[in-house]
């Protein structure tokens, strides 16, 4: 009988869907690296998330693998180029997510314009301050998305009734905004000149490493805002806060950073992130914009869905 591991939570639904295709399912979230590795060359598929990494190693020991199904987007966790190699198919899930990525963006951005955050402290401290707390309006303003794909585009989706312009870059795309009016295709420089607000929706790659640098915000309008759901090694975290010191932006929202493990924190980790942590206009989510309800079952579906047409 065909098996299958899956090393994370995932919903019911996939390992019901994988069951009814005819294969045996181990299911086991709380799975190390090391075990994983000790066992993979009994399975003929694996379905893992962040915390299982697919290199040259690991498929070498995988001797039956025919598929790799990661749970969202990210495949910097995967030797793609090996796995190509090695006829080892592989699927992601970013269809599942998309929309919880594009509204949890959207809501830090309003959380972030209206002060919720430091408003909702006050309030629950007994203090009243209005006029501190004023905020603004997205209407009128100029949103610049940097990645077309499944997430940049729902994010563009649900800024559709907002009252904003839209402006794109995506390297590896040319015809993508039709049906939506309100987005303008942009160079680069074009959009981080004249966009009130930057969100991020592109993948971890050699390229994308520190991207957004100190070059980056000084072509960045003045007082702009930057938001990102990707990936957090996009960012060079001292520039981010020299941009911030300086004043080059107004505020920042990060669901994800360069380092997610606390415990892990050096000395200098510790520091620099306790110095952004503490500013009012940096509002952070521990990499849940894709975690919602309906996007474990969407999630589960997508994969499902893929791995049917092998």
């Amino acid at each position: 009988m065909k098996k299958v591991l899956i090393t994370d939570f995932v919903h019911q639904h996939l390992i019901d869907g994988l069951t009814e295709m005819g294969y045996e399912v181990e299911y086991n979230k709380n799975i190390t690296l090391k075990q994983t590795a000790k066992i993979i060359s009994d399975y003929n598929g694996i379905i893992i998330n962040s915390k299982t990494v697919m290199d040259r190693a690991m498929m070498d020991r995988a001797t039956k693998l025919k598929f790799i199904g990661r749970l969202g987007s990210g495949l910097e966790i995967i030797d793609l180029a090996y796995a190509k190699e090695k006829k080892i198919r592989v699927f992601n899930s970013p269809e599942g997510n998309r929309n919880a990525v594009a509204e949890h963006a959207l809501g830090m951005l309003l959380a972030l314009a209206n002060n919720l955050i430091r408003a909702d402290r006050e309030v629950k401290d007994f203090k009243w301050n209005r006029e501190k707390n004023r905020g603004f309006e997205l209407e009128g303003k100029t949103i610049g998305i940097i990645g077309f794909g499944n997430t940049g585009s729902s994010f563009a989706r649900v800024l559709s009734g907002f009252g904003v312009k839209v402006l794109t870059y995506d390297k590896y795309k040319k015809d993508y905004t039709d049906g939506l009016d309100h987005v303008k295709k942009a160079s680069m420089n074009q959009l981080l000149k004249k966009a009130d607000s930057i969100s991020l929706h592109i993948p971890l790659t050699p390229d994308t490493l520190k991207m957004v640098d100190d070059r980056f915000f000084e072509k960045c309008k003045l007082g702009a805002i930057l938001i990102n759901t990707s990936r957090g090694k996009i960012i060079d975290i001292k520039a981010l806060d020299k941009a911030l010191r300086t004043k080059r932006l107004a505020g920042v929202c990060l669901d994800v950073m360069p380092n997610e493990k606390p415990k892990t924190y050096t000395a200098e980790e510790k520091q620099s992130y306790s110095r952004l942590f503490n500013r009012n206009n940096v509002l952070v989510s521990p990499h849940v914009a894709g975690w919602t309800h309906e996007s474990l079952f969407k999630i589960a579906d997508v994969l499902l869905r893929k791995i049917k047409k092998i």
